[in-house]
């Protein structure tokens, strides 16, 4: 396949000349490259803004696949799945005692050992199976009721401290009638 050469500056230029086109000049522009007239609620702005955007594709090429992919599952309502990078810290305290687990490339360090998952630490750690990305804080519950959650922030609230102070208010220490 050849290699198609792209002038930037000419490029540029017809972006810049877009930016100058009064509305209906970028409708007859739009159904010049998209086959169609532009859909009504279409601002100029975004008009404009769309035809750069298709002039620059065509001259540069346009997303890859995988950004293509990731646009549809965010359009779709999905959040979007987080990728921790090698070095990360996770820490989490439990029964209080801190955890401490640091991401490596093929998967976890705890107490210097390595782990394929987050959920096999997060079980060695309660003794119970827990969803790892969870147990870490780095996903939060689906629905704000859920068991699992309410459970553990049970067992880790510890009451405050008492202080040293009377339940008996000052002025009823003076022994007068109020």
């Amino acid at each position: 396949m050849a290699q198609r050469t792209v002038d930037a500056a000419a490029i540029e230029a017809e972006v810049d000349q877009i930016r100058s086109l009064g509305i209906d000049a970028l409708r007859a522009r739009w159904r010049m490259l998209f086959g169609a007239v532009p859909p009504k609620g279409l601002t100029k702005d975004m008009i404009g803004r769309m035809i750069a955007y298709r002039i620059q594709e065509e001259a540069f090429g346009g997303l890859d696949r995988e950004t293509v992919k990731l646009l549809d599952r965010l359009a779709r309502g999905e959040k979007p799945k987080r990728r921790l990078k090698t070095g990360t810290v996770l820490v989490r305290e439990y029964n209080g005692e801190r955890h401490t687990v640091t991401v490596v490339p093929d998967g976890f360090l705890w107490r210097d050992m390595a782990y394929s998952s987050l959920s096999i630490i997060a079980q060695a750690i309660t003794g119970t199976k827990w969803n790892g990305p969870r147990f870490f804080g780095l996903r939060v519950p689906s629905h704000p009721n859920n068991a699992d959650v309410a459970k553990d922030s049970r067992s880790q609230k510890q009451k405050p401290a008492k202080r040293n102070c009377s339940s008996v208010r000052a002025s009823d220490r003076r022994g007068g009638n109020g």
